[in-house]
């Protein structure tokens, strides 16, 4: 169970079948992707260029009531998004979808990333007189847009000026009146892919949004690609494609769901064969293998499936927690325990091997050890599908500060004397590029290795533009 917060999810979707219910469809879509952001969600639909929208904070049935979506309508094309939060206040501008008002009509737009250049940005824009209601990436991105339609002939000319001068991950997804539209940044930090249901064309961050609703993945946005669609069609621009790629390593070892399909290779695959490398690696004579729920559990199958160590579950994880719950003010441990618990008829008198995604402060892992202990576990060996988490992201992982990483400033024997464990052990930064080596595109592994694909020098955002939430 990992200490990162989850990422944005997108979903947009072209309406050509009549009898399609384009806000149910979009509603169903966000419980796929729920998991990659539990603050807030949003739906805007367009009918005939009038854009309707209800964002609100709180999962899926807290923040989309029956009565806003019958509100929305009907109409051809329809956007939906799902938020985390990078900072502990909230602020309801920054829900989206974000719909504007511009010279040319309207536009809506959400999208999942963080913009390295910012405040650069953001001070030019000031300049120019513009006028801000939130401290969002998505609100930048749309100034730029409407400021480029001035001059473009069409609303896909006016996207590829303004993606041109973005920096940083973005998968942006976009309507005008008539057209949908999804962008994915050159170097494909993130995620984005697109597909369709029934007749219907769809853009989305993963692919088992298909699979939920009955539909059929295409194919991943390619880096740098914008995928356009309208009454013709769908049609792809591929100008700002060809350079130096840079996939989130983290979409296989945590983010993305175990079902989809990122880039070419299964997140299940992935997961498992991280498991199977540190069985490989980190040979341990114990009874049972556990996951941590729900990111470990495949690592953990595939280390059991390798090592011939009964797989066993010995953490619950409590599925039923919502935003009510993470502001409650209780302390730590309290509510952790609330979320986890450990399994006694499984893990009693075992020698236990735990596996999870990943270490950041350690307190997570250090509660989990003691919750085997206290449940009569003989031994407890960490093991973590990933390499030792060092750097900070500034690419929208949303971690916390270099300092503030246990691995930035401990060695492996002081953190597992910190978390309790028996043992802990690591995936090798060299393995990590082999639990997804069949991926068609590069890889960022920045917060394991230090080496970032891009200029993350100024990242003084939240310095002059406070509590920043994407």
């Amino acid at each position: 169970m990992s200490e990162l917060h989850d990422e944005c999810g997108v979903f947009g979707i072209f309406r050509n079948d009549d009898e399609l219910d384009i806000v149910e469809e979009t509603y169903l879509a966000l419980y796929a992707l729920q998991h990659r952001g539990q603050i807030g969600a949003g739906i805007a639909v367009n009918n005939n260029g009038n854009i309707q929208y209800h964002k609100d904070y709180g999962m899926i049935p807290e923040a989309l009531p029956e009565t806003e979506l019958l509100r929305l309508g009907n109409g051809q094309i329809a956007l939906g998004h799902v938020k985390y939060s990078s900072g502990e206040h909230v602020d309801s501008a920054n829900l989206a979808p974000l719909a504007m008002r511009y010279i040319k009509g309207q536009i809506a737009l959400c999208m999942n990333g963080a913009l390295t250049n910012y405040p650069e940005l953001r001070d030019d824009l000031n300049r120019g007189a513009a006028i801000f209601q939130s401290n969002g990436d998505t609100e930048i991105i749309a100034y730029l847009i409407a400021r480029a339609r001035i001059k473009s002939a069409t609303i896909e000319e006016a996207v590829q000026d303004a993606v041109k001068r973005l920096k940083g991950a973005y998968a942006v997804v976009l309507m005008s009146p008539s057209k949908l539209i999804g962008v994915r940044d050159p170097m494909g930090i993130r995620p984005l892919c697109y597909g369709k249901i029934g007749d219907n064309y769809v853009i989305t961050s993963e692919s088992c949004v298909f699979d939920s609703l009955g539909g059929e993945f295409i194919r991943d946005v390619q880096p740098g690609e914008m995928i356009v669609v309208d009454s013709d069609g769908i049609h792809s621009y591929t100008e700002n494609c060809g350079g130096r790629t840079a996939l989130c390593m983290f979409e296989y070892v945590y983010f993305s769901r175990p079902d989809s399909v990122v880039d070419g290779v299964p997140v299940v695959k992935a997961r498992q064969r991280a498991g199977r490398l540190l069985a490989q690696q980190h040979p341990i004579d114990a009874d049972i293998v556990c996951g941590v729920p729900d990111c470990g559990i495949e690592s953990a199958i595939g280390y059991s499936m390798e090592s011939g160590i009964r797989y066993a579950t010995g953490l619950i994880k409590n599925k039923y927690i919502g935003r009510a719950f993470n502001n409650r003010k209780r302390n730590d441990e309290y509510l952790m325990r609330i979320k986890l618990n450990a399994l006694k008829y499984n893990v009693e008198g075992q020698r236990v091997i735990v596996i999870d995604d990943s270490i950041l402060k350690g307190k997570t892992s250090r509660h989990i050890v003691e919750l085997l202990r206290q449940a009569g576990a003989k031994e407890v060996h960490m093991l973590i599908a990933s390499p030792p988490f060092k750097n900070s992201c500034y690419l929208s992982s949303d971690t916390t500060p270099k300092e503030n990483l246990i691995a930035s400033h401990k060695s492996i024997d002081e953190i597992c004397q910190y978390i309790g464990a028996d043992s802990i052990g690591f995936l090798s930064a060299e393995s990590l590029q082999e639990i997804a080596k069949e991926c068609t595109i590069g890889f960022c592994d920045a917060c394991f290795t230090g080496h970032y694909p891009l200029d993350v020098s100024d990242t003084s955002r939240e310095d002059k533009y406070s509590k920043k939430i994407k």
